[in-house]
């Protein structure tokens, strides 16, 4: 009897059983089969910059073969302002399912931890890297070549006047702020820190005559300079550029150990599933080849596709030597 009534218990709870394994079962695929169908819909790609700087150039750039090679738009959305706080956290709180993605200066995942007080987003946390996607040198360019023909004079004239030459950046601890510190501290040159909301205005302030010079990087810069507008007087870099190879290097000019790369990157909200974050890398990466490769080059930039891992080693080592710098110069943070 007891036998019965155990086999008419375990008949009537099987249907509910069953129903109960089915539904875990079909509620796991959703995940997985969009997952194995990414993308199928538009993909956003914010900036935390205005568009026309060198990192909306980029975005712009990668975003377009990146839609070809996956089969859907992949749309630029400039967030700018506050040295990358309004933008940069919208990505750290967006779903982690690939439609919302960043690229992102260096600045903004390691010179801003030392900076500011406090961040919107964890750069270290909040974010998964894809790829790290170009290289660009740094330049410094004035809009008085006859007043700053060489760095020599530029040196000779912030001695002279200490905090009286003005240098434009694209924001705080932005890599333009960052050369402009590396070079003050390395030279105890003291010069003032004007500040705007990217690139391109920052290089319209300096065309216009309104700043002394600005730490460019390579890409914003180098229209102007070939069309004479600017006056390039040094690059940041171990060697000597081939789309300026008349320019001399910082070395070259008689200041030692002042260099700095201004990389940009492809980040996806911490948390992203793998399987998409390996979609995406290989999309950039072949955005980054053929004809690109020149392309890039031709407008002042490396084409640097990497790994996720080599992407986040970067930004924790950069992390530390920025830090050191900011405290070298003395800067509090705000």
């Amino acid at each position: 009897m007891t036998l019965l009534r155990t086999i008419r218990a375990f008949s009537r709870s099987l249907p509910c059983a069953l129903a109960a394994c089915g539904a875990t079962l079909w509620g796991g695929l959703p995940s997985a089969h969009a997952q194995a169908g990414y993308p199928d819909r538009p993909v956003k790609v914010i900036v935390a910059l205005p568009a026309g700087g060198s990192a909306d150039m980029i975005a712009r750039t990668v975003s377009t073969k990146m839609a070809a090679e996956l089969g859907q738009p992949f749309v630029v959305d400039n967030k700018a302002g506050a040295s990358g706080q309004i933008g940069t956290p919208l990505v750290a709180r967006a779903a982690p399912d690939g439609y919302t993605l960043m690229v992102s200066p260096a600045s903004f995942l390691t010179t801003n931890k030392s900076i500011f007080k406090t961040l919107p987003y964890d750069p270290q946390a909040d974010f998964v890297p894809i790829t790290r996607l170009v290289n660009q040198p740094m330049v410094l360019v004035v809009k008085d070549g006859k007043r700053f023909p060489d760095v020599a004079a530029v040196l000779a004239a912030a001695r002279a006047a200490p905090g009286q030459l003005t240098y434009a950046s694209s924001g705080d601890g932005s890599p333009q702020h960052l050369a402009a510190l590396m070079f003050g501290t390395r030279t105890r040159a003291d010069m003032l820190h004007v500040p705007y909301k990217g690139g391109a205005p920052a290089i319209n302030d300096t065309l216009a005559g309104n700043v002394d010079m600005m730490f460019a990087v390579l890409p914003e810069a180098l229209p102007h300079i070939q069309a004479g507008k600017l006056q390039a007087l040094a690059l940041m870099s171990p060697e000597r550029s081939p789309v300026l190879p008349q320019l001399p290097t910082m070395a070259e000019s008689g200041v030692q150990q002042v260099e700095l790369s201004a990389w940009v990157g492809l980040f996806a909200p911490a948390k992203t599933p793998q399987p998409i974050v390996e979609r995406l890398q290989r999309a950039a990466h072949a955005a980054l080849a053929g004809d690109t490769v020149a392309k890039l080059q031709a407008s002042g930039m490396e084409a640097a596709p990497g790994t996720s891992q080599s992407l986040k080693d970067s930004i924790a080592a950069e992390i530390k030597l920025h830090a050191d710098l900011v405290r070298a110069a003395g800067l509090t943070p705000q």
